[in-house]
């Protein structure tokens, strides 16, 4: 009976690991060419998204993005270049410029006008924060006449919001050193922030009586891309790696090592 069980256990211990990929996808050399033409992987970052970078108190740099960005030039073999950007839509702009081989964005449609993107790598729910007494009450409550609804110009959600705000005014705010989103709806008192579940989470104890609306107006995905026109089998590879991290749990990892509350690893997709 023994045996039998201690059989059992091989069986079933094989059987688990034959689910789990043990090697990763092979790098062309047509793909390293076309992601790292100067000799190196040149990954803009941008470290406004506190969900996907961080910095440290001696500018040690680290989260989801980096850590992806890393794990990419090592299998590319090639040395990791990283590119501060002050935000997500000044990196993608870039795009065209040609001043970087990779970025982390939120995979929108209108990026994807230059940008070539990887299957989807984490995603995190985009909704709304309203102040206290608001009359609103869930998100499709904030598409009406006379709303007005404060934005980051060229977030991945303002570009979502774009396409789904029909009635509401979106007033779009181009963050800097002296002027941000948060600042324009607290001191214009507008109906509405949109932003990321868990910035407004973190939010919502300095606004005394804030709340977030029930739902969420898009589900924001973020992956790695690379400007249009550099090849399929940069397009190819960077499918097939993001697929692969996933699978191998290193996504997962990277989150948890940041310690970001409310980013999921993004469900598999079939190749």
């Amino acid at each position: 009976m023994k045996k039998l069980f201690a059989a059992l256990a091989v069986v079933v211990l094989l059987a688990g690991c034959a689910s789990v990929p043990t090697s990763a996808p092979t790098v062309s050399s047509a793909a390293r060419a076309e992601l790292a033409p100067t000799g190196k992987l040149r990954a803009a970052i941008a470290f406004s998204n506190v969900l996907l970078t961080t910095l440290g108190p001696n500018g040690e740099q680290g989260g989801v993005a980096v850590e992806v960005s890393r794990e990419l030039a090592r299998r590319l073999e090639v040395p990791l270049e990283i590119i501060p950007y002050k935000s997500a839509g000044a990196a993608a702009d870039a795009a065209k410029g040609g001043a970087w081989d990779i970025s982390i964005l939120g995979a929108e449609p209108q990026r994807a006008q230059e940008i070539s993107f990887g299957t989807p790598m984490t995603q995190i729910e985009a909704t709304y924060l309203v102040r206290a007494g608001s009359p609103l009450k869930t998100v499709a409550d904030a598409d009406r006449p006379g709303i007005r609804i404060a934005v980051p110009a060229n977030a991945a959600y303002d570009l979502a919001l774009t396409r789904i705000i029909k009635q509401a005014q979106l007033v779009r705010v181009a963050n800097s050193p002296t002027s941000s989103a948060v600042q324009t709806f607290t001191n214009d008192k507008l109906d509405a922030l949109a932003g990321l579940k868990p910035n407004l989470i973190e939010l919502m104890p300095k606004l005394p009586g804030a709340r977030i609306l029930d739902g969420n107006f898009s589900v924001i995905q973020h992956t790695v891309g690379t400007p249009k026109g550099r090849g399929n089998a940069a397009a190819a590879y960077l499918r097939e790696f993001i697929e692969d991290v996933k699978a191998k749990g290193l996504v997962a990892q990277w989150i948890e090592k940041s310690g970001v509350k409310g980013l999921s690893v993004a469900p598999p997709v079939k190749q």
